[in-house]
């Protein structure tokens, strides 16, 4: 049989691809700014690893806090097209830190893929005294080519996290993502990798990506938005997002999924008015227990932010239902 060995490489901007003006700068540098070719032609080690050819491109070039539903579409896509070429091992995508848990956790939703799809990133921009992007791109690449990894991963600092847990848990250093109580799910060490637990290979899956292609375009995806309960919370910004048309809320409630009184007021109000809700705690550990009595459908463990793709997700589902019933 012959095993798969090009790696696609995939840029959307980020820190990695970022300068400043500052030599030897940590901070205060604007992301975005290095190609993808470039950021491999910085790193000759890269053939070393991989075994057959490694093909870049620029899908996007920006910060990620900017990141947009049109280029979650536009990767989904385009990583569905490199999953059904035989010849492709694993995709690579270079990518900011801040939104980089939610890209993962949306494209693992709409992709489920069987081949690997690495995210990778970095704390410091490409012009800092020592930028950490260049090992995470090795590191990444050498995940991507492993035969027994699979599904979208993250990759840094050496750690190797799932797109369900991983979040990042920190501004400024270099390990900035966790995997929470479950841990890593791996390492790379010397260049090879080291699972947590055993691994084998996935029995193979439709790597089509299906969903991917037949999501429709970005500005017909339905809005649904955060909204935070705390101390002293109300149901304005509820009751504003409702006015405005909102197709779903999620609620980053506090410990184990509770709400405050006069918010919850305005989310039963929300749900008389077709907005599907869904709870989510601000712990960062732990998952809330289930209640026979919840008022809304809790997410299933989920951080708000995944919570919210997954929601969008389920609407775009609902959506295309209704169509087909009519």
């Amino acid at each position: 049989m012959v095993v798969a060995k090009k790696i696609v490489l995939l840029g959307t901007g980020g820190t990695i691809a970022g300068t400043s003006s500052v030599a030897g700068a940590n901070t205060g540098y604007t992301a975005g700014q290095i190609g993808v070719d470039q950021l491999i032609a910085a790193i000759p080690q890269l053939k070393d690893v991989v075994s057959g050819e490694l093909v870049a491109e620029q899908i996007a070039q920006i910060d990620s806090k900017d990141m947009t539903h049109s280029i979650w579409l536009r990767l989904a896509r385009r990583c569905a097209q490199c999953m059904a070429d035989p010849d492709v091992r694993g995709i690579v995508i270079t990518h900011g830190t801040d939104t980089l848990e939610e890209t993962a956790w949306f494209l693992q939703q709409v992709l489920h893929p069987a081949k690997p799809i690495v995210l990778c990133s970095a704390m410091r921009p490409a012009t800092a005294l020592a930028p950490d992007g260049p090992q995470n791109l090795l590191d990444s690449v050498i995940v991507a080519h492993e035969p027994t990894a699979s599904g979208v991963l993250c990759v840094a600092a050496g750690e190797i996290h799932g797109a369900r847990e991983v979040s990042k848990v920190h501004p400024l250093r270099l390990h900035a993502f966790s995997s929470g109580e479950i841990g890593p799910m791996g390492w790379v060490e010397d260049g090879r990798v080291r699972w947590a637990r055993d691994r084998v290979p996935l029995a193979p899956v439709d790597t089509t990506g299906a969903l991917a292609r037949t999501l429709p375009e970005s500005d017909e995806w339905p809005e649904v938005e955060i909204v935070v309960s705390h101390a002293g919370a109300g149901g304005a910004v509820v009751r504003a997002l409702v006015a405005q048309g909102v197709d779903g809320i999620v609620v980053a409630a506090t410990g184990n999924a509770s709400v405050h009184d006069a918010l919850g007021e305005a989310l039963d109000e929300a749900v008389k008015a077709d907005v599907v809700v869904r709870i989510a705690s601000r712990c960062p550990l732990g998952r809330p227990l289930p209640a026979a009595d919840a008022r809304w459908p809790d997410a299933g463990g989920l951080n708000p932010m995944k919570a919210r793709v997954s929601l969008l997700l389920d609407l775009i589902d609902g959506d295309r239902q209704e169509q087909v019933e009519d």
